[in-house]
């Protein structure tokens, strides 16, 4: 499970970076990032034991695969790792949906 040592590390560059104890951390994770959400979440609550984040509410956001074709130029939505465009092209730029990024994390004042 790749989402143990992926949750370790966002919980840690929390600690180093943010002062107090933590409320909320939205995290934004792309379809296509290969990381399943709810195991994220499991991690989390692991990962902030006896930390400035236990107890933290964990927001997620998931954002959907999107691509462009390189032979027809359609951009559209990829609803899953399979890159296929509907003119039968496997060529195509990643758009969106891989991304995995700390958006917002609020602290206790």
């Amino acid at each position: 499970m790749h989402e143990l040592s992926i949750t370790e590390s966002l919980v840690s560059a929390i600690l180093e970076r943010v002062d107090g104890r933590v409320q909320t951390v939205t995290l934004v994770i792309g379809r296509l990032s290969g990381l399943v959400p709810e195991s994220v979440r499991f991690c989390f609550d692991i990962c902030t034991q006896g930390t400035r984040l236990e107890g933290a509410a964990l927001d997620i956001i998931e954002l959907p695969g999107r691509a462009r074709c390189l032979a027809c130029d359609q951009e559209f939505e990829l609803p899953d790792a399979i890159p296929l465009c509907a003119c039968g092209s496997a060529n195509l730029e990643i758009i969106s949906g891989q991304e995995l990024k700390i958006k917002h994390v609020e602290v206790e004042v």
